[in-house]
């Protein structure tokens, strides 16, 4: 990992919600820190580069654009890397996190409607030989992902 930079800090700090809803959002963020809309974006490339920053984007509302789903899998623990990996790289998985469970690996899957959501479901059973446990929204609660960052 490369050491942070006082820019990066402050795209860290200050932008982890609230993103302008404006057509160029950098560039207002840019003049917000008195740097270029090519520093920013210089950063946000590097920090994701990095593994530091997984996804610059917005957080939805779940089925107000497209369909969304959590799913789970129970994957053998020698296989959990290169499984998470595989996930990871579907253009339709925001994010995944490892569990201490027997259902280890979860993950938000996102698409345009059910019928894409169910094909990269079985998919991603299919690439894997794992089942994929598909844990539909109930209710709907919002959580803030964004925290405070201590920097030492």
């Amino acid at each position: 990992m490369h050491p942070v930079t006082p820019l990066e800090r402050r795209l860290l700090d200050g932008y982890q919600d609230g993103l302008p809803l404006v057509s160029r959002p950098f560039a207002q963020i840019a003049t917000e820190l008195g740097v270029t809309e090519d520093q920013v974006l210089a950063s946000l490339a590097r920090l994701q580069q990095s593994g530091v920053v997984s996804r610059v984007g917005p957080v939805l509302r779940p089925h107000r654009v497209g369909v969304s789903t959590l799913a789970a899998m129970a994957v053998p623990p020698a296989r959990l890397e290169a499984v998470a990996e595989m996930v990871s790289a579907l253009p339709e998985v925001n994010h995944n996190y490892a569990r201490e469970h027997h259902f280890n690996l979860w993950f938000v899957v996102t698409a345009s409607d059910w019928e894409h959501l169910r094909a990269v479901l079985d998919a991603l059973a299919e690439g894997t030989g794992l089942e994929v446990m598909e844990l539909p929204m109930v209710a709907e609660y919002f959580i803030d992902l964004g925290f405070k960052l201590t920097w030492t």
